[in-house]
């Protein structure tokens, strides 16, 4: 594919496909850190490459670990 400036856009793989992921630990807040932006939102699909099935597996962890109080909710 490609955009206006004629590069090519590379297919983002997704990292849980990649590393045989079928759980995901909501008690693992370093790993969930990385899908979550600074001011605490979840990131979107298109930012890291995951896949649907993924991306609704580590949106439930999010939600669990912030309630759990292992992620925070807003980060200031």
């Amino acid at each position: 594919m490609m955009n206006n400036n004629n590069k090519i856009a590379v297919k983002k793989i997704c990292h849980c496909c990649q590393e045989k992921i079928e759980k995901v630990d909501y008690k693992n807040a370093e790993f969930l850190r990385r899908y979550v932006n600074s001011q605490g939102r979840i990131y979107p699909p298109r930012r890291f490459g995951t896949c649907s099935k993924h991306q609704r597996i580590l949106t439930r962890a999010l939600k669990k670990s912030r309630i759990m109080g292992f992620t925070p909710f807003i980060i200031k």
